[in-house]
Protein backbone atom coordinates (compact mmCIF):
# COMPACT_ATOMS: atom_id res chain seq x y z
CA UNK A 1 0.00 0.00 0.00
CA UNK A 2 0.26 0.31 -0.94
CA UNK A 3 0.14 -0.12 -0.67
CA UNK A 4 2.11 -0.03 1.11
CA UNK A 5 4.01 1.69 3.59
CA UNK A 6 7.84 2.17 2.87
CA UNK A 7 10.07 1.67 5.59
CA UNK A 8 8.58 0.72 9.20
CA UNK A 9 10.92 3.22 10.68
CA UNK A 10 9.37 4.93 13.58
CA UNK A 11 6.50 7.94 11.96
CA UNK A 12 5.86 10.69 13.94
CA UNK A 13 4.77 13.98 14.21
CA UNK A 14 3.54 16.60 16.90
CA UNK A 15 0.32 17.43 16.83
CA UNK A 16 1.20 21.33 16.82
CA UNK A 17 3.16 20.27 13.38
CA UNK A 18 0.15 21.02 10.83
CA UNK A 19 0.07 19.24 7.49
CA UNK A 20 2.44 21.33 5.35
CA UNK A 21 3.88 22.60 7.84
CA UNK A 22 6.59 26.09 8.19
CA UNK A 23 7.75 28.38 5.77
CA UNK A 24 9.54 25.69 3.48
CA UNK A 25 6.36 24.09 3.04
CA UNK A 26 4.52 26.94 0.86
CA UNK A 27 3.35 25.61 -2.09
CA UNK A 28 3.76 29.02 -4.58
CA UNK A 29 5.21 28.33 -7.59
CA UNK A 30 7.36 31.80 -8.08
CA UNK A 31 9.41 32.14 -11.13
CA UNK A 32 12.47 31.97 -8.88
CA UNK A 33 11.65 28.31 -7.89
CA UNK A 34 12.31 26.75 -11.18
CA UNK A 35 15.94 25.14 -12.11
CA UNK A 36 18.60 23.88 -9.35
CA UNK A 37 19.17 20.74 -7.83
CA UNK A 38 16.71 19.11 -4.96
CA UNK A 39 19.07 17.07 -3.63
CA UNK A 40 17.31 13.75 -2.00
CA UNK A 41 19.78 12.68 1.69
CA UNK A 42 18.76 8.89 1.76
CA UNK A 43 19.84 6.10 4.01
CA UNK A 44 19.69 3.22 1.94
CA UNK A 45 19.02 1.99 -2.12
CA UNK A 46 15.35 2.11 -3.63
CA UNK A 47 13.62 -1.01 -3.03
CA UNK A 48 12.72 -0.91 -6.96
CA UNK A 49 12.10 1.46 -9.28
CA UNK A 50 10.64 -0.37 -11.99
CA UNK A 51 7.37 0.37 -12.30
CA UNK A 52 6.07 -3.24 -12.40
CA UNK A 53 7.58 -4.11 -9.14
CA UNK A 54 7.59 -0.58 -7.66
CA UNK A 55 5.14 -1.47 -4.59
CA UNK A 56 6.50 0.79 -1.19
CA UNK A 57 5.02 4.19 -0.71
CA UNK A 58 8.37 6.22 -0.81
CA UNK A 59 9.65 4.10 -4.23
CA UNK A 60 6.31 4.84 -6.00
CA UNK A 61 5.95 8.47 -4.89
CA UNK A 62 9.10 9.04 -6.83
CA UNK A 63 9.08 7.20 -9.83
CA UNK A 64 5.58 7.96 -10.59
CA UNK A 65 6.12 11.58 -10.10
CA UNK A 66 9.36 11.78 -11.53
CA UNK A 67 9.89 9.03 -13.80
CA UNK A 68 6.78 7.59 -15.39
CA UNK A 69 3.40 8.88 -16.34
CA UNK A 70 0.07 6.37 -15.52
CA UNK A 71 -3.25 6.32 -17.18
CA UNK A 72 -4.89 8.41 -14.21
CA UNK A 73 -3.23 9.70 -10.94
CA UNK A 74 -3.23 12.00 -8.05
CA UNK A 75 -3.39 15.40 -7.70
CA UNK A 76 -0.77 16.84 -5.72
CA UNK A 77 -1.29 16.95 -1.72
CA UNK A 78 -4.31 15.49 -2.62
CA UNK A 79 -7.26 12.37 -2.61
CA UNK A 80 -8.65 13.91 -6.13
CA UNK A 81 -7.26 12.00 -9.12
CA UNK A 82 -7.23 13.15 -12.22
CA UNK A 83 -6.07 12.39 -16.21
CA UNK A 84 -2.81 11.79 -16.70
CA UNK A 85 -1.83 9.74 -20.27
CA UNK A 86 -5.59 9.21 -20.24
CA UNK A 87 -7.71 11.99 -21.74
CA UNK A 88 -10.13 11.04 -18.78
CA UNK A 89 -10.77 8.76 -15.81
CA UNK A 90 -12.08 5.80 -18.48
CA UNK A 91 -14.88 4.60 -19.61
CA UNK A 92 -16.89 1.73 -18.44
CA UNK A 93 -20.72 0.74 -19.85
CA UNK A 94 -21.55 -2.19 -18.26
CA UNK A 95 -21.28 -1.58 -14.69
CA UNK A 96 -17.58 -1.65 -14.27
CA UNK A 97 -16.63 -5.20 -15.73
CA UNK A 98 -15.20 -3.39 -18.99
CA UNK A 99 -12.68 -0.22 -18.89
CA UNK A 100 -11.85 1.88 -22.05
CA UNK A 101 -9.36 4.32 -21.46
CA UNK A 102 -7.95 6.71 -24.58
CA UNK A 103 -4.29 8.01 -24.39
CA UNK A 104 -3.77 11.49 -25.04
CA UNK A 105 -1.85 13.08 -28.25
CA UNK A 106 1.57 14.24 -27.69
CA UNK A 107 2.98 11.88 -25.33
CA UNK A 108 6.72 10.83 -25.65
CA UNK A 109 9.26 8.81 -24.11
CA UNK A 110 12.52 10.14 -23.04
CA UNK A 111 14.40 9.33 -26.38
CA UNK A 112 11.41 11.15 -28.40
CA UNK A 113 9.76 7.94 -29.55
CA UNK A 114 5.71 8.21 -28.39
CA UNK A 115 4.27 6.16 -25.85
CA UNK A 116 1.68 3.88 -27.37
CA UNK A 117 -1.00 1.93 -25.41
CA UNK A 118 0.26 -1.21 -26.25
CA UNK A 119 3.29 0.18 -23.94
CA UNK A 120 1.02 0.09 -21.12
CA UNK A 121 -0.38 -3.56 -22.05
CA UNK A 122 3.02 -4.70 -21.99
CA UNK A 123 3.68 -3.63 -18.27
CA UNK A 124 0.57 -4.80 -17.18
CA UNK A 125 1.85 -7.98 -18.92
CA UNK A 126 5.13 -8.54 -17.41
CA UNK A 127 3.65 -7.80 -13.94
CA UNK A 128 2.86 -10.80 -13.58
CA UNK A 129 6.18 -12.61 -15.08
CA UNK A 130 7.83 -14.73 -12.20
CA UNK A 131 10.99 -12.89 -12.16
CA UNK A 132 9.34 -9.67 -11.92
CA UNK A 133 7.83 -9.57 -8.91
CA UNK A 134 7.28 -7.68 -5.46
CA UNK A 135 5.00 -4.85 -7.34
CA UNK A 136 1.30 -4.30 -7.30
CA UNK A 137 -1.36 -7.89 -8.06
CA UNK A 138 -4.39 -6.01 -8.57
CA UNK A 139 -3.80 -5.87 -12.02
CA UNK A 140 -3.62 -9.86 -11.82
CA UNK A 141 -6.20 -10.09 -8.80
CA UNK A 142 -9.20 -8.13 -11.64
CA UNK A 143 -7.90 -9.08 -15.02
CA UNK A 144 -10.03 -12.14 -17.01
CA UNK A 145 -7.08 -14.84 -17.26
CA UNK A 146 -4.50 -12.93 -14.60
CA UNK A 147 -4.24 -15.40 -11.87
CA UNK A 148 -3.40 -18.01 -14.76
CA UNK A 149 -1.01 -15.70 -17.09
CA UNK A 150 2.25 -15.86 -16.81
CA UNK A 151 4.11 -12.91 -18.34
CA UNK A 152 4.85 -12.17 -22.00
CA UNK A 153 8.40 -13.61 -22.48
CA UNK A 154 7.54 -16.82 -23.89
CA UNK A 155 5.15 -14.76 -26.76
CA UNK A 156 1.90 -15.41 -25.10
CA UNK A 157 -0.52 -12.10 -24.21
CA UNK A 158 -3.11 -11.48 -22.04
CA UNK A 159 -6.51 -11.13 -24.13
CA UNK A 160 -8.35 -9.04 -21.34
CA UNK A 161 -6.47 -6.33 -21.98
CA UNK A 162 -7.03 -5.09 -25.49
CA UNK A 163 -5.76 -2.23 -27.72
CA UNK A 164 -6.90 -1.81 -30.95
CA UNK A 165 -5.37 1.04 -31.95
CA UNK A 166 -1.76 2.99 -30.36
CA UNK A 167 -4.18 5.36 -28.39
CA UNK A 168 -6.95 2.84 -26.75
CA UNK A 169 -6.65 0.31 -24.18
CA UNK A 170 -9.77 -1.68 -22.93
CA UNK A 171 -9.74 -3.71 -20.01
CA UNK A 172 -11.96 -7.25 -19.27
CA UNK A 173 -12.25 -7.63 -15.15
CA UNK A 174 -13.30 -10.77 -13.41
CA UNK A 175 -15.96 -8.26 -11.42
CA UNK A 176 -17.11 -4.86 -11.29
CA UNK A 177 -14.91 -2.54 -10.37
CA UNK A 178 -16.17 1.02 -9.79
CA UNK A 179 -12.63 1.57 -8.06
CA UNK A 180 -10.87 0.92 -11.25
CA UNK A 181 -10.12 4.88 -12.12
CA UNK A 182 -8.18 4.49 -8.73
CA UNK A 183 -6.59 1.32 -9.33
CA UNK A 184 -4.50 2.73 -12.44
CA UNK A 185 -3.02 5.47 -10.59
CA UNK A 186 -0.48 2.60 -9.75
CA UNK A 187 3.08 2.14 -11.46
CA UNK A 188 1.75 -0.79 -13.12
CA UNK A 189 -0.06 0.92 -15.02
CA UNK A 190 2.85 2.52 -16.62
CA UNK A 191 4.05 2.49 -20.18
CA UNK A 192 7.09 0.10 -20.69
CA UNK A 193 7.93 -0.04 -24.41
CA UNK A 194 8.90 -3.83 -25.12
CA UNK A 195 12.12 -2.76 -27.03
CA UNK A 196 13.86 -1.02 -23.87
CA UNK A 197 12.44 -3.93 -21.56
CA UNK A 198 15.79 -5.54 -20.08
CA UNK A 199 13.43 -7.67 -17.77
CA UNK A 200 15.32 -7.81 -13.75
CA UNK A 201 17.51 -5.71 -15.28
CA UNK A 202 14.99 -2.97 -16.07
CA UNK A 203 15.21 -1.89 -12.14
CA UNK A 204 18.41 -0.46 -12.76
CA UNK A 205 17.46 2.08 -15.97
CA UNK A 206 13.40 2.67 -16.44
CA UNK A 207 12.77 4.53 -19.49
CA UNK A 208 11.40 7.61 -18.87
CA UNK A 209 7.84 8.74 -19.90
CA UNK A 210 7.84 11.54 -17.14
CA UNK A 211 9.85 14.90 -16.64
CA UNK A 212 12.72 13.71 -15.62
CA UNK A 213 15.15 10.55 -16.65
CA UNK A 214 18.12 9.05 -15.20
CA UNK A 215 21.79 10.49 -16.21
CA UNK A 216 23.64 8.02 -13.08
CA UNK A 217 22.61 5.16 -10.74
CA UNK A 218 24.81 3.84 -8.89
CA UNK A 219 23.02 1.06 -6.68
CA UNK A 220 23.58 1.88 -2.89
CA UNK A 221 25.28 5.16 -3.70
CA UNK A 222 23.55 7.91 -5.75
CA UNK A 223 21.00 8.21 -8.28
CA UNK A 224 20.96 11.55 -10.48
CA UNK A 225 17.76 12.81 -12.49
CA UNK A 226 17.86 15.22 -14.78
CA UNK A 227 15.07 16.87 -17.55
CA UNK A 228 13.92 14.59 -20.12
CA UNK A 229 13.00 17.27 -22.73
CA UNK A 230 10.09 15.40 -24.57
CA UNK A 231 8.21 15.26 -21.67
CA UNK A 232 5.17 17.59 -22.86
CA UNK A 233 4.44 19.96 -19.79
CA UNK A 234 1.15 20.95 -21.87
CA UNK A 235 -0.46 16.91 -21.76
CA UNK A 236 0.53 16.59 -17.45
CA UNK A 237 -1.88 18.02 -15.07
CA UNK A 238 0.08 17.73 -12.12
CA UNK A 239 3.53 17.42 -12.28
CA UNK A 240 5.55 20.87 -12.10
CA UNK A 241 9.33 19.31 -12.69
CA UNK A 242 11.04 22.99 -11.25
CA UNK A 243 14.54 21.59 -10.18
CA UNK A 244 16.51 20.79 -13.53
CA UNK A 245 18.35 18.35 -11.22
CA UNK A 246 17.40 15.66 -8.65
CA UNK A 247 20.38 14.24 -6.74
CA UNK A 248 19.43 11.25 -4.69
CA UNK A 249 22.64 10.40 -2.10
CA UNK A 250 22.32 7.21 -0.37
CA UNK A 251 24.22 5.52 2.42
CA UNK A 252 24.13 8.85 4.82
CA UNK A 253 23.36 8.45 8.13
CA UNK A 254 20.07 8.83 9.97
CA UNK A 255 21.45 11.21 12.54
CA UNK A 256 23.79 13.22 10.02
CA UNK A 257 20.82 13.52 8.01
CA UNK A 258 18.66 15.30 10.80
CA UNK A 259 21.85 17.47 11.77
CA UNK A 260 22.85 19.12 8.63
CA UNK A 261 18.99 19.95 8.19
CA UNK A 262 19.23 21.45 11.13
CA UNK A 263 22.21 23.72 10.09
CA UNK A 264 20.40 23.74 6.38
CA UNK A 265 23.79 25.28 4.86
CA UNK A 266 25.19 24.72 1.28
CA UNK A 267 23.36 22.00 -0.55
CA UNK A 268 21.41 20.98 2.54
CA UNK A 269 19.28 24.34 2.28
CA UNK A 270 18.11 22.57 -0.74
CA UNK A 271 17.62 18.83 0.36
CA UNK A 272 14.73 16.71 2.05
CA UNK A 273 15.24 13.96 3.82
CA UNK A 274 14.39 10.56 2.11
CA UNK A 275 12.84 9.17 5.47
CA UNK A 276 10.74 10.84 8.54
CA UNK A 277 11.96 12.02 11.29
CA UNK A 278 12.17 10.10 14.36
CA UNK A 279 11.78 10.61 17.65
CA UNK A 280 15.49 11.22 18.18
CA UNK A 281 15.45 13.48 15.29
CA UNK A 282 12.44 15.67 16.97
CA UNK A 283 14.32 15.71 20.01
CA UNK A 284 17.33 18.00 18.43
CA UNK A 285 14.31 19.47 15.80
CA UNK A 286 11.96 20.72 17.87
CA UNK A 287 13.85 23.23 20.61
CA UNK A 288 15.43 24.68 17.39
CA UNK A 289 12.46 27.15 16.25
CA UNK A 290 14.08 27.78 12.90
CA UNK A 291 14.25 24.01 12.35
CA UNK A 292 10.32 23.15 14.26
CA UNK A 293 9.29 25.97 11.64
CA UNK A 294 10.42 23.66 8.77
CA UNK A 295 8.55 20.29 9.61
CA UNK A 296 6.10 19.61 6.95
CA UNK A 297 3.48 16.50 8.38
CA UNK A 298 0.04 14.66 8.63
CA UNK A 299 -1.49 11.68 9.95
CA UNK A 300 -0.46 8.90 7.29
CA UNK A 301 -3.36 6.79 7.08
CA UNK A 302 -1.62 3.09 7.56
CA UNK A 303 -1.47 1.05 10.47
CA UNK A 304 1.51 -0.48 11.66
CA UNK A 305 1.70 -3.88 12.27
CA UNK A 306 3.62 -7.57 13.92
CA UNK A 307 3.50 -9.90 11.55
CA UNK A 308 2.76 -13.76 12.10
CA UNK A 309 4.89 -15.69 9.75
CA UNK A 310 1.54 -18.27 9.54
CA UNK A 311 3.34 -21.38 7.97
CA UNK A 312 6.25 -22.13 11.15
CA UNK A 313 4.99 -23.26 14.40
CA UNK A 314 3.63 -22.39 16.34
CA UNK A 315 2.32 -18.93 14.68
CA UNK A 316 0.22 -21.51 12.56
CA UNK A 317 -1.99 -21.29 15.82
CA UNK A 318 -4.66 -18.88 16.09
CA UNK A 319 -4.75 -18.66 19.86
CA UNK A 320 -0.77 -18.55 20.01
CA UNK A 321 -1.14 -15.05 17.83
CA UNK A 322 -3.68 -14.03 20.22
CA UNK A 323 -1.52 -14.56 23.17
CA UNK A 324 1.79 -12.33 21.64
CA UNK A 325 -1.31 -9.87 21.47
CA UNK A 326 -2.58 -9.74 24.45
CA UNK A 327 1.42 -9.78 25.64
CA UNK A 328 2.21 -6.73 23.85
CA UNK A 329 2.30 -3.47 25.55
CA UNK A 330 1.31 -0.86 22.77
CA UNK A 331 1.68 1.90 25.39
CA UNK A 332 5.48 1.09 24.75
CA UNK A 333 5.55 0.50 21.06
CA UNK A 334 3.58 4.13 21.29
CA UNK A 335 6.04 5.29 23.57
CA UNK A 336 9.01 4.30 21.11
CA UNK A 337 7.29 6.13 18.47
CA UNK A 338 7.42 9.35 20.04
CA UNK A 339 4.50 9.10 22.71
CA UNK A 340 0.43 9.67 22.04
CA UNK A 341 1.08 12.60 20.15
CA UNK A 342 3.09 11.25 17.32
CA UNK A 343 1.27 8.29 16.91
CA UNK A 344 -2.41 6.47 18.56
CA UNK A 345 -2.53 2.66 19.83
CA UNK A 346 -4.34 0.84 16.61
CA UNK A 347 -7.13 -1.90 17.56
CA UNK A 348 -8.62 -2.89 13.93
CA UNK A 349 -6.03 -3.38 10.43
CA UNK A 350 -8.35 -0.23 9.03
CA UNK A 351 -7.39 3.00 10.35
CA UNK A 352 -10.27 5.56 11.26
CA UNK A 353 -9.13 7.57 8.18
CA UNK A 354 -10.98 4.79 6.34
CA UNK A 355 -14.20 4.25 8.30
CA UNK A 356 -15.62 7.51 8.63
CA UNK A 357 -14.17 7.62 12.20
CA UNK A 358 -14.88 4.40 13.37
CA UNK A 359 -12.60 2.45 16.08
CA UNK A 360 -13.04 -1.93 16.06
CA UNK A 361 -11.34 -3.70 19.24
CA UNK A 362 -12.53 -7.20 19.42
CA UNK A 363 -10.11 -7.38 21.86
CA UNK A 364 -10.68 -5.28 23.99
CA UNK A 365 -7.04 -5.92 25.36
CA UNK A 366 -5.49 -3.61 28.07
CA UNK A 367 -3.36 -0.96 26.38
CA UNK A 368 -0.54 -1.92 28.39
CA UNK A 369 -1.16 -6.15 27.59
CA UNK A 370 -2.55 -8.45 29.66
CA UNK A 371 0.39 -10.84 30.52
CA UNK A 372 -1.74 -13.74 32.61
CA UNK A 373 -4.16 -13.82 29.67
CA UNK A 374 -1.43 -14.25 26.89
CA UNK A 375 0.38 -17.65 29.06
CA UNK A 376 -3.01 -18.57 29.75
CA UNK A 377 -3.71 -18.79 25.82
CA UNK A 378 0.18 -20.65 25.45
CA UNK A 379 -0.96 -22.91 28.15
CA UNK A 380 -4.18 -23.69 26.22
CA UNK A 381 -2.40 -23.61 23.11
CA UNK A 382 0.47 -26.44 24.70
CA UNK A 383 3.32 -23.95 23.69
CA UNK A 384 5.71 -24.48 26.66
CA UNK A 385 8.97 -21.59 27.27
CA UNK A 386 10.90 -20.54 27.12
CA UNK A 387 10.35 -20.11 23.29
CA UNK A 388 13.03 -18.63 20.72
CA UNK A 389 11.82 -17.42 17.71
CA UNK A 390 13.40 -14.52 15.42
CA UNK A 391 11.83 -11.09 14.13
CA UNK A 392 13.21 -9.72 10.84
CA UNK A 393 13.48 -5.89 11.32
CA UNK A 394 14.54 -3.04 8.56
CA UNK A 395 18.27 -1.09 9.30
CA UNK A 396 16.68 1.67 8.09
CA UNK A 397 15.47 2.61 12.25
CA UNK A 398 17.23 1.91 15.27
CA UNK A 399 14.43 -0.69 16.04
CA UNK A 400 12.60 1.25 19.48
CA UNK A 401 9.37 -0.60 18.13
CA UNK A 402 10.97 -4.00 17.53
CA UNK A 403 12.98 -3.72 21.10
CA UNK A 404 9.40 -2.40 22.64
CA UNK A 405 8.25 -5.93 21.39
CA UNK A 406 11.02 -8.04 22.41
CA UNK A 407 10.38 -6.50 25.93
CA UNK A 408 6.65 -7.21 26.13
CA UNK A 409 7.07 -10.80 24.46
CA UNK A 410 10.02 -11.71 27.24
CA UNK A 411 7.31 -11.12 30.35
CA UNK A 412 5.84 -14.70 29.10
CA UNK A 413 8.90 -16.32 28.13
CA UNK A 414 9.01 -15.65 24.55
CA UNK A 415 13.00 -14.81 23.73
CA UNK A 416 13.10 -13.07 20.50
CA UNK A 417 15.77 -12.23 18.57
CA UNK A 418 15.78 -9.05 16.26
CA UNK A 419 17.29 -10.13 12.83
CA UNK A 420 18.42 -6.58 11.36
CA UNK A 421 17.90 -6.29 6.82
CA UNK A 422 19.04 -3.55 4.82
CA UNK A 423 16.00 -1.60 3.91
CA UNK A 424 16.79 -2.00 0.56
CA UNK A 425 15.96 -5.58 0.60
CA UNK A 426 14.03 -6.21 3.89
CA UNK A 427 10.15 -6.36 2.23
CA UNK A 428 11.91 -9.07 -0.54
CA UNK A 429 13.17 -10.72 2.56
CA UNK A 430 10.08 -10.83 4.41
CA UNK A 431 8.11 -11.71 1.22
CA UNK A 432 10.15 -14.76 0.22
CA UNK A 433 8.63 -17.99 1.76
CA UNK A 434 12.02 -19.47 2.49
CA UNK A 435 13.47 -16.61 3.96
CA UNK A 436 11.01 -14.87 6.13
CA UNK A 437 11.45 -15.22 9.56
CA UNK A 438 8.50 -16.29 12.29
CA UNK A 439 8.28 -12.29 13.17
CA UNK A 440 8.03 -9.16 11.33
CA UNK A 441 7.57 -5.59 11.53
CA UNK A 442 5.34 -4.19 8.85
CA UNK A 443 2.80 -1.55 7.54
CA UNK A 444 -0.03 -1.25 5.31
CA UNK A 445 -1.25 1.94 3.55
CA UNK A 446 -4.25 1.65 1.46
CA UNK A 447 -3.25 2.66 -2.66
CA UNK A 448 -5.92 4.46 -2.69
CA UNK A 449 -9.18 5.65 -0.71
CA UNK A 450 -11.01 2.30 -0.32
CA UNK A 451 -10.92 -0.85 1.84
CA UNK A 452 -10.37 -3.00 -1.25
CA UNK A 453 -6.92 -1.47 -0.99
CA UNK A 454 -6.26 -2.32 1.99
CA UNK A 455 -7.72 -5.92 3.34
CA UNK A 456 -7.31 -7.82 0.03
CA UNK A 457 -4.00 -7.46 -0.39
CA UNK A 458 -2.96 -8.31 3.34
CA UNK A 459 -4.87 -11.16 3.80
CA UNK A 460 -6.40 -12.62 0.28
CA UNK A 461 -4.37 -16.23 0.23
CA UNK A 462 -4.86 -16.49 -3.73
CA UNK A 463 -2.02 -14.31 -4.47
CA UNK A 464 0.88 -15.49 -2.24
CA UNK A 465 3.93 -16.78 -4.44
CA UNK A 466 6.88 -18.49 -2.97
CA UNK A 467 8.61 -15.03 -3.33
CA UNK A 468 7.74 -11.22 -4.43
CA UNK A 469 4.72 -11.66 -1.90
CA UNK A 470 4.61 -8.16 -0.75
CA UNK A 471 0.95 -8.09 1.12
CA UNK A 472 0.34 -10.98 2.72
CA UNK A 473 3.56 -11.76 4.10
CA UNK A 474 2.00 -13.72 6.83
CA UNK A 475 1.39 -16.17 4.07
CA UNK A 476 -2.07 -16.53 5.56
CA UNK A 477 -4.56 -18.59 4.01
CA UNK A 478 -8.48 -19.00 5.08
CA UNK A 479 -11.02 -19.93 1.93
CA UNK A 480 -13.84 -18.48 4.26
CA UNK A 481 -11.67 -14.75 4.53
CA UNK A 482 -11.44 -15.38 0.53
CA UNK A 483 -14.85 -15.92 0.21
CA UNK A 484 -15.78 -12.90 1.92
CA UNK A 485 -13.45 -10.90 0.25
CA UNK A 486 -15.04 -11.89 -2.96
CA UNK A 487 -18.51 -10.98 -1.77
CA UNK A 488 -17.38 -7.69 -0.65
CA UNK A 489 -16.08 -6.63 -4.09
CA UNK A 490 -19.63 -7.33 -5.21
CA UNK A 491 -21.04 -4.54 -2.86
CA UNK A 492 -21.67 -1.54 -5.30
CA UNK A 493 -22.94 0.65 -3.02
CA UNK A 494 -20.51 2.62 -0.99
CA UNK A 495 -22.20 2.57 2.41
CA UNK A 496 -22.60 -0.64 2.35
CA UNK A 497 -19.87 -1.75 1.10
CA UNK A 498 -17.52 0.49 3.48
CA UNK A 499 -19.71 -1.51 6.20
CA UNK A 500 -18.67 -4.74 5.09
CA UNK A 501 -15.24 -4.06 4.79
CA UNK A 502 -15.12 -2.80 8.37
CA UNK A 503 -17.26 -6.63 9.37
CA UNK A 504 -14.26 -8.01 7.21
CA UNK A 505 -11.94 -6.64 9.32
CA UNK A 506 -13.47 -7.69 12.66
CA UNK A 507 -13.77 -11.25 10.89
CA UNK A 508 -9.38 -11.45 10.64
CA UNK A 509 -8.72 -9.72 13.46
CA UNK A 510 -10.48 -12.66 15.56
CA UNK A 511 -7.67 -14.87 13.23
CA UNK A 512 -5.31 -12.49 13.94
CA UNK A 513 -2.50 -13.13 10.87
CA UNK A 514 -1.12 -9.41 11.72
CA UNK A 515 -1.75 -7.65 14.99
CA UNK A 516 -2.27 -3.87 14.41
CA UNK A 517 0.02 -2.03 16.69
CA UNK A 518 -0.57 1.50 16.18
CA UNK A 519 -1.51 4.50 13.48
CA UNK A 520 1.20 6.90 12.61
CA UNK A 521 2.22 9.88 11.91
CA UNK A 522 4.58 11.10 9.59
CA UNK A 523 6.84 14.50 9.62
CA UNK A 524 9.60 15.48 7.35
CA UNK A 525 12.55 18.32 7.91
CA UNK A 526 12.88 20.24 4.76
CA UNK A 527 16.02 22.60 3.80
CA UNK A 528 14.98 26.10 4.17
CA UNK A 529 15.24 26.35 0.29
CA UNK A 530 12.67 24.19 -0.75
CA UNK A 531 9.21 25.04 -1.42
CA UNK A 532 6.23 23.04 -2.92
CA UNK A 533 6.55 20.66 0.02
CA UNK A 534 3.38 18.97 0.97
CA UNK A 535 2.40 15.80 2.01
CA UNK A 536 0.47 13.64 0.31
CA UNK A 537 -2.84 11.55 2.39
CA UNK A 538 -3.27 8.78 -0.15
CA UNK A 539 0.11 7.84 0.14
CA UNK A 540 1.20 7.52 3.71
CA UNK A 541 1.58 11.29 4.01
CA UNK A 542 5.16 10.94 2.04
CA UNK A 543 6.35 14.20 0.65
CA UNK A 544 4.73 14.65 -3.17
CA UNK A 545 8.16 14.89 -5.25
CA UNK A 546 5.17 16.66 -8.62
CA UNK A 547 5.67 19.86 -7.04
CA UNK A 548 9.21 20.13 -4.50
CA UNK A 549 11.18 22.97 -5.91
CA UNK A 550 14.03 24.80 -5.09
CA UNK A 551 14.97 28.66 -4.52
CA UNK A 552 18.11 30.01 -4.97
CA UNK A 553 20.24 30.62 -1.46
Amino acid sequence: MSKKRGLLAVVVLLSAVGCGGGQGAATKKSPDAKGGTLTVLAISDFAHLDPARNWTMPDMMFGTRLLYRTLTTYKAGSSEIVPDLATDLGVSEDGGKTWKFTLKDGLTYEDGTPIKAADIKHNVERSMAADINGGPDYAQKLLVGGTDYKGPYEGKHLESVETPDDRTIIFRLKRPAGEFPYTVTLPTFSPVPESKDTKVGYDNRPFSSGPYKIEKYERGKELVLVRNEHWAKQTDPVRLALPDRIDVKQGQDKDTITDRLIASAGEDATSVPWGSAGPQSLSKILPNPQAKNRLVGMVTGCTDTLVFNTTKKPFDNPKVRQAIYYAIDKESVQTAAGGPNMSEIATSYLPPTMTGGVKQDVYQAPPTGDVVKAKALLAEAGVSTPLKVKMTASSGSSNPLEVSIQESLKKIGVDVEINTVDNSVYYDTIGDQGKADELATYGWCPDYPNGSSFLPPMFDSRGIKPTGNSGNVAYFKDPAIDKKIDETYAITDPSASNKAWQALDAQVMRELPQAPLQWGKRAYLIGKNVVGAVNHPVWAAQLDYAVLGVKPS
